[in-house]
């Protein structure tokens, strides 16, 4: 685990009060969407102790617009191993990041941005960790502390969705989740553990690390770097399912955010329609930026400047 780090400490949660963080990681192309994300969250989400926004070293300074007495702009230098560094890409001419170290293969930024996301356990004190990224929009009011139930949280899983048509690349991170883990013989579980807007508990992330270290004897960004094709929801729902077990947390297969993932640019109608299809218990839309869409058009349908 990370030794060369303190806990922030700053964001102490009491007894009594709600140990909930919203977790979002991002980066400089998506700064505009991140900026809607955080208003609609101050307009619409509640039982929430702090927001943070994870980011590389070289975006803080621009993300720090955003932060505020309930919002927090980390910098991934205060929570990845001091060996894993951030330089310039000559193979995406300079204009994008690789991560470097002589112990993983030559990462990405979805990479990165998944391993700050679990590497945020060890900084914080809030017990549940809500995932939400940065091109998701929040539509209706949403209290965290629904998220709990009898002080369990819902492991979203979708039953047997990679035992059919699933796509390569699920069952490569399901298997490799497996490896991971320890898990054998390492196979693909059936079932899909991917979703925007979910909640981890903490000390489940930290059980998870703590778990892959001892299979290995490496650190698990050490593991995961190595393989490279993995999904960070899949570690942690095979960890729940078949290493920890349900005693913290409960199946659900409810979508809290309802997604566009691909297809065509969608005009401020379109946009409209989409949220009027919303089912009752989603209260959040997710428009993929690479669709195309326009910014300025969603926050218009959102009634924003």
């Amino acid at each position: 685990m990370n030794t060369h780090v303190q806990p922030f400490g700053m964001h102490e949660i009491r007894a009594g009060l709600t140990p909930a963080a919203l977790v979002t990681a991002s980066y400089a192309p998506d700064f505009e969407r991140c900026r809607l994300l955080c208003e609609t969250i101050d307009a619409h989400v509640s039982g929430v102790a702090q927001h943070y926004i994870l980011v590389a070293h070289h975006d803080v300074a621009l993300f720090r617009q955003l932060a505020g007495p309930r919002r927090t702009v980390v910098d991934e230098r205060d929570l990845l191993p001091r060996w894993l560094y951030s330089l310039p890409d000559p193979t995406r001419l300079f204009r994008k990041r690789m991560w470097l170290s002589t112990r993983t293969q030559p990462l990405r930024g979805w990479h990165v941005q998944q391993f700050r996301r679990i590497a945020l356990a060890e900084m914080i004190s809030e017990d549940a960790l809500i995932y939400v990224d940065s091109d998701v929009a929040f539509v209706r009011d949403f209290d965290c502390r629904a998220m709990w139930r009898d002080g369990t949280l819902p492991l979203f899983r979708r039953d047997g969705a990679l035992a059919g048509d699933a796509k390569p690349e699920h069952l490569t991170w399901s298997r490799n989740a497996a490896a991971a883990l320890g898990i054998t013989p390492a196979l693909p579980s059936p079932h899909d553990y991917i979703v925007t807007l979910i909640a981890w508990r903490r000390e489940t992330i930290r059980a998870m690390c703590a778990r892959i270290e001892a299979v290995h004897g490496r650190h698990w960004v050490e593991v995961l770097g190595a393989q490279r094709q993995f999904s960070e929801c899949t570690i942690y729902g095979r960890f729940v399912d078949e290493v920890e077990g349900l005693s913290h947390h409960r199946h659900s297969a409810k979508e809290l955010c309802r997604v566009y993932w691909d297809g065509p640019e969608l005009s401020a109608g379109e946009v409209q329609d989409f949220i009027a299809g919303l089912a009752p218990h989603q209260v959040a839309i997710g428009i993929q930026s690479f669709t195309g869409t326009d910014i300025n058009g969603i926050r218009a349908t959102l009634g924003l400047r």
